[in-house]
């Protein structure tokens, strides 16, 4: 299960989230407004080693090395 980041456009909260599936709706825990998914944070492969080429941005990213 991926530890993801969020960012709540109503309240301004960001916050990590464990999700099942990164297609998950995520509410925001402070206003229950519905949250997107913030791809500004640290992005790590499956080995736990931080990755390079990773713009943390899955539709777009080739895969983690």
């Amino acid at each position: 299960m991926p530890l993801l980041q969020y960012f709540c456009a109503d309240c301004n909260l960001r916050f990590d989230e464990l999700v099942k599936n990164f297609k998950d709706p995520v509410v925001c825990p402070r206003c229950g407004k519905k949250a997107e998914r913030s791809y500004s944070g640290e992005v790590y492969s499956a080995t736990g080693k931080k990755t390079v080429r990773c713009s943390g941005n899955c539709k777009t990213c080739g895969g983690c090395k």
